[in-house]
Formats: C-alpha cells, sequence, structure tokens
C-alpha cells in the first residue's frame, strides 16, 4: 500500500522474519499500517496472525527486519550494515504507545477493577491518580459497565471481563490497539456486546487497529483493510468489500467458503 508523500505510517514491518525452532512463522513481511487504519488480519491457525500483534507489542522479538512505530525503531537498528538491539530503556517508551487486548482477559485478580484500570496509568505513565482514577470511571461508562469499579474480575462474567480489558487497555491513550481473537474465550450471547463496544471505538476515536479475528462480520464492519495470511506471507490485500465479496486469490476464496 503507497503512503502519500511525507505521510509517516502508525507501524512498518520490514522484511521481518520470525520462526520457532525449525517453523518459520513469518518470511520476509513488508507491511504498513496508515496512522487511523482498521487493518483486520485473516487467516487460517498457524499462519502467522497473532504473531504479529506479539511482534508488535514486544512480547516476541522478530529473528530478522524491523519493525517501525511512528518511524522509530520498536526493538532494533541497522548500524554498520549490523541489526542491533535497542536498548530495554527504548523499548519500554515505545511500548507505552501500544494496547493491545487479549483472548484471555489477562486481569489481575487481587485487584478490583478500578485498580486494574488505573494499575499502568500511575505506574508507567506517572499519571496523578486522581486524573487517573477520574478517567477509568469515563471508560468504565464507555464499555458500560459504570457500577462494577469496586468489584473484583472473579465476580464479572466473561463478557464484562473482556470489557474492563478494553478499557484498561485505552486507559493508557495508546496511539496502536493491538486485539487478538478478543472474543474467542466467550460465550456466544456475550459476543456480541464486545464487539458492539469495540465498533463504538473504532467510529468515534482516531486510533489505529491491527485486529486478529475470526468474526468474519465484525472485520468488515470494522476494517478498512483486510490481509489474508497463510503459510506466513500475505495472500492477498484490500478492502472488506473486496475481500469478502470478490476475493481474487483461491486460497482467500477457500478460506471464506470454509468461514463463512
Amino acid at each position: 500500500m503507497a503512503l502519500d508523500d511525507g505521510e509517516v505510517p502508525a507501524i512498518r514491518f520490514d522484511r521481518v522474519e520470525k520462526q520457532f525452532g525449525d517453523h518459520v512463522v513469518l518470511h520476509d513481511l513488508d507491511f504498513t499500517v496508515r496512522k487511523g487504519d482498521r487493518v483486520t488480519l485473516i487467516g487460517p491457525s498457524g499462519s502467522g496472525k497473532t504473531t504479529i500483534l506479539r511482534l508488535v507489542m514486544t512480547l516476541e522479538e522478530a529473528d530478522g527486519g524491523y519493525i517501525y512505530v511512528d518511524e522509530q525503531p520498536l526493538t532494533h537498528v541497522q548500524r554498520g550494515g549490523r541489526r542491533v538491539e535497542l536498548k530495554e530503556k527504548h523499548k519500554n517508551e515505545m511500548r507505552k504507545r501500544i494496547g493491545m487486548v487479549f483472548q484471555q482477559f489477562n486481569l489481575f485478580p487481587n485487584m478490583t477493577v478500578l485498580e486494574n484500570i488505573i494499575e499502568a496509568p500511575v505506574h508507567v505513565l506517572k499519571a496523578p491518580k486522581a486524573k487517573a482514577v477520574a478517567r477509568a470511571h469515563e471508560l468504565l461508562e464507555m464499555v458500560g459497565l459504570p457500577d462494577k469499579a469496586g468489584a473484583h474480575p472473579t465476580q464479572l462474567s466473561g463478557g464484562q471481563q473482556q470489557r474492563v480489558a478494553i478499557a484498561r487497555a485505552l486507559a493508557m491513550e495508546p496511539e496502536i490497539l493491538l486485539l487478538d481473537e478478543v472474543t474467542s474465550a466467550l460465550d456466544p450471547e456475550v459476543v456480541g456486546e464486545v464487539l458492539s463496544i469495540l465498533r463504538d471505538i473504532a467510529r468515534d476515536t482516531d486510533v489505529t487497529m491491527l485486529i486478529v479475528t475470526h468474526e468474519m462480520q465484525f472485520a468488515r464492519d470494522v476494517s478498512n483493510r483486510v490481509l489474508m495470511f497463510d503459510g506466513g506471507r500475505i495472500v492477498e490485500e484490500g478492502s472488506p468489500e473486496q475481500i469478502f465479496s470478490n476475493p481474487h486469490e483461491q486460497r482467500t476464496k477457500d478460506f471464506l467458503s470454509a468461514v463463512l
């Protein structure tokens, strides 16, 4: 995807390689995500989609190539023809710009909902506690849980926990929000309420989203770009309309006919 002159992408992958043991998960991956874009990655299990999110979140490290956020190197830089790892302090600064919502909600069970949401803003961003608390209440209102600030995660349903996890990610005011199969651990009847909140966020904010989901209708509703992955490579990319209504590649057609 070509960027306009002078436009700085939110995320850029430059010849990224990743393998686990002998298994190569990503091959020479190049792609960019524009600021404010909602890009959804689709494809079969094991095609490298979640690995991409984990690399951006620095939960995994690429074996080759470079990832840039706002054109700043994320973990490695090229110096004198060598690939050099950047210091942990730099990585920590970069991490502050990125939020992630996981399949499993990963809330701290010993903390209340409010404490879960304010933990990172207060300790990582050094936000004043009163400001963090006020923002947490705004976010709980936004995700439809204004009365749950004092509850513990074990007192909440899966759908409610995932909504708290979304609020917690947004409390860091991220430039980029990564969503990894956020409905796959939920009962079917609560999937809709979580997706509805994410649709609202996509509509009402300018946060850049990189999404992995098996909910094709959600991908269609929220994305302005869809990438079909298979075997660690991009097989096809295009608008949701083009990918879901008129895919060009046989692999995309086969995948969509299996899941739709």
